[in-house]
């Protein structure tokens, strides 16, 4: 379905080799990745507030000691946050798989390592299969659990299918591997650069929290080598 833009007051700026600033009171929320018995992704627990004022700074070094909120490290670890995203539409520079009863998009550079992707074959395969409800069924869930928007499901018709998701910041934590994430951004918030364009709204992206990305300020699955 087509997701409505609710325009959340709430913002986040990249600042120059710096954090990022969250503006508006947008919650700061812990998202959990719950897996099966044989270890796969299958779903979220999204919860457990951080404490945070209706403005506060969030960690993009990867350093701070008070992670995910900034504590200045960056400055004594001479951190550079250069932004190195190249600001090309997702549909652009998406792959397109079709299957038979579903769409699927792919702009693999996005891609966080969040895992949900991977159960019964692969989203792909999935989709390729779609013509079996189960595997309809299985790859649009996969699709929409995707924190990075990687991975986006749509009809044959060209409409999206989207989860409907609330305007927040979310912390993720991944007890499977025991390695903290990225931060995951919900429901279409502006995210401006350093120099104070803003990059494309989408429903799902995650920003680097650990200051490996090689595609600042988003996240490309580097905080699984820190």
């Amino acid at each position: 379905m087509l997701i409505p833009d609710r325009s959340p007051s709430g913002r986040i700026d990249v600042l120059a080799n710096g954090p990022y600033q969250v503006g508006g009171g947008l919650p700061l929320l812990r998202a959990l990745i719950i897996s099966d018995a044989r270890g796969d992704p299958v779903s979220w627990i999204v919860g457990e507030p951080y404490l945070a004022s209706k403005t506060y700074r969030l960690c993009r070094c990867g350093h701070s000691r008070m992670w995910p909120i900034c504590d200045a490290t960056h400055g004594s670890v001479g951190f550079d946050g250069g932004e190195t995203d190249s600001r090309v539409p997702y549909i652009e520079r998406a792959e397109v798989i079709d299957g038979p009863a579903l769409r699927l998009t792919d702009v693999r550079i996005l891609c966080s390592n969040a895992g949900f992707c991977t159960r019964e074959g692969g989203t792909w395969r999935l989709t390729s299969q779609s013509a079996d409800p189960h595997a309809r069924r299985l790859a649009i869930e996969q699709a929409g659990n995707c924190p990075s928007g990687r991975l986006v499901a749509w009809e044959t018709n060209g409409e999206v299918i989207e989860p409907v998701l609330s305007p927040s910041v979310c912390v993720i934590q991944n007890p499977r591997i025991g390695i903290r994430g990225p931060l995951w951004v919900r429901g279409r918030i502006a995210v401006y650069s350093a120099a104070g364009v803003r990059y494309e709204k989408r429903n799902r992206l995650t920003l680097c929290g650990c200051g490996l990305s090689h595609n600042k300020p988003f996240c490309d699955g580097k905080h699984q080598d820190h």
